[in-house]
């Protein structure tokens, strides 16, 4: 019976060597698990780092764009623009303009926005910025940024209107005065679906809610630009000391409770804001854009902010007066006839805006003036050179001239030339050069011609005599005349290729050496 005591106690060693065998695999199983847990732990750490280093870099934007569309954790959904504009979702570069120009400048006093879009008769952006820029001194320019927007989806249209204006006006988009952008084609809804409201048929709701947008999509683009931004228009003219007149009266409000400076009382012309309040003001027009024009939720805003509805109509408008704040006179004068919606004409006027003086006088050097272009009515060239008047011709064709033939020889230190006015800023000069005739012909051509080192010539001689030292730009002709040209015989300016308009001389300022 001793094998049997063996045998037993051998069985129940091998038992127990299993029962050891499959607990040691259960041990080593769990330690693997624990291993596994102790390694994702370790990475979802890591990508937890690379996740907030990446989310630092991302914009708010992006970032509420994330958490909104992506989370399934996340209880509370945090409104965006995304909420009001889903479409904008489809596509990454729906919030991206299609063209963009200039040198990016920021921390300026003001931004002016300017939105354009394509006019069935007539645009007149080129003369609104000529008119903006011209009433700016060199400080001032420098102080601000000019936005335009170009409210098109149509990209060889923004195309071809971004290369006029990067033609027209080189040195101020090289300078950062002037910048340029327009939409992405994704970024405006399918309006074919917009109600009827208010008593307007389906293409002016189009037309309304399409600029509401513009509105937003420009407002988005200052509002980190500057201080102050200010709205305007495509079809306007401005005050002289216009810029500095807007900052001081910004800076002189005796609170910061002010919503909005309007320095015109048309439409939306001339109306600033604290770039601070951009957002609350683009929020509020996203939720509505649909539903109302733009000079109703402006009203709208301001009403929400500070209308009791326990009280009247009168104590409202009390309330809202010290949130919206006029200044006078007028800074800006609406000139377009031809509105962007499409058979709209519109003649308003700014009846504060005045009386402006349409030319401008200088004492200039006695001299006889004649002109080969048909003069219109009363306004002639004798007029305009003496100061009393501007001179108006009816349409220009190559070839054609207006001469200052000094009585005396003449030393002449620089010139001035100005063509339209406020009141026909398209009346311009356009492809004209700025001659003079030096009274020692020979002479000047020795010292004037040719460059001292270089053979080379330096200035274009006409057939008759005269030297090319100028041409008009955006209307403006202006420059130092050559000391080395001595006395001046005459001064001409010439046409070199048809006119598509009429043109208006302005400003003639010819001022003599010392």
């Amino acid at each position: 019976n001793v094998v049997d005591i063996y045998q037993r106690e051998f069985l129940a060693l091998r038992d127990r060597l299993h029962s050891a065998e499959q607990e040691n695999l259960k041990r080593s199983k769990e330690l693997n698990l624990v291993l596994d847990e102790i390694k994702r732990a370790i990475a979802e750490k890591q990508a937890l780092r690379d996740i907030n280093r990446t989310w630092s870099s991302l914009s708010d934007e992006t970032k509420l764009k994330l958490w909104n569309v992506t989370s399934s954790k996340n209880v509370l959904q945090l409104p965006s623009i995304f909420h009001h504009l889903p479409h904008l979702l489809a596509k990454e570069t729906s919030l991206q303009p299609a063209v963009h120009i200039g040198q990016g400048r920021t921390g300026v006093s003001i931004v002016m926005g300017v939105p354009s879009v394509k006019r069935e008769v007539h645009s007149y952006l080129t003369d609104t910025l000529s008119s903006l820029m011209s009433e700016l001194s060199q400080a001032e320019k420098e102080d601000c940024v000019i936005v335009v927007f170009i409210a098109e989806t149509d990209q060889q249209y923004a195309n071809s209107v971004a290369d006029n204006l990067k033609r027209l006006f080189p040195g101020e988009i090289q300078s950062g005065l002037l910048e340029i952008i327009s939409p992405s084609v994704h970024f405006y809804p399918d309006f074919s679906n917009l109600k009827e409201s208010f008593g307007d048929p389906k293409e002016r709701v189009r037309w309304r809610t399409k600029q509401n947008l513009d509105y937003c999509f420009l407002m988005m683009y200052a509002q980190s630009k500057g201080t102050y931004y200010v709205q305007l228009e495509d079809d306007i003219v401005a005050r002289p000391n216009y810029f500095t007149t807007m900052k001081n009266f910004a800076l002189q409000q005796p609170s910061e409770e002010w919503m909005i400076l309007e320095f015109s009382q048309l439409g939306f012309i001339g109306k600033m804001f604290k770039a601070l309040d951009l957002s609350l003001i683009v929020e509020f027009m996203l939720m509505f854009y649909k539903d109302k024009p733009i000079d109703w939720l402006l009203d709208h805003i301001m009403w929400v902010k500070v209308c009791n509805p326990e009280k009247d109509a009168k104590h409202c408008d009390r309330q809202k007066a010290n949130l919206r704040i006029r200044f006078k006179p007028s800074l800006f004068q609406h000139v377009g006839t031809h509105s962007s919606l499409a058979g709209k004409i519109q003649k308003l006027k700014d009846k504060d805006f005045g009386k402006q003086t349409l030319h401008k006088g200088h004492a200039n050097p006695l001299a006889e003036v004649t002109t080969s272009l048909k003069t219109y009515q009363h306004f002639t060239l004798e007029k305009a050179y003496l100061g009393e008047d501007f001179f108006w011709a009816f349409t220009p064709v190559a070839g054609d001239f207006i001469r200052i033939r000094f009585f005396t020889p003449v030393r002449i230190e620089r010139y001035f030339f100005r063509s339209g006015n406020i009141e026909h800023p398209g009346d311009k000069l356009f492809n004209t050069t700025v001659e003079v005739l030096p009274f020692d012909n020979i002479q000047s051509e020795k010292e004037a011609l040719k460059e001292e080192r270089e053979r080379t010539p330096k200035y274009q001689r006409t057939e008759d005599g005269f030297i090319r030292i100028g041409k008009f730009q955006n209307g403006i002709a202006e420059g130092e005349v050559d000391p080395s040209f001595g006395p001046l015989e005459a001064m001409r300016l010439s046409v070199t290729t048809d006119s598509p308009v009429w043109v208006i001389l302005s400003e003639i300022f010819i001022k003599k050496a010392e």
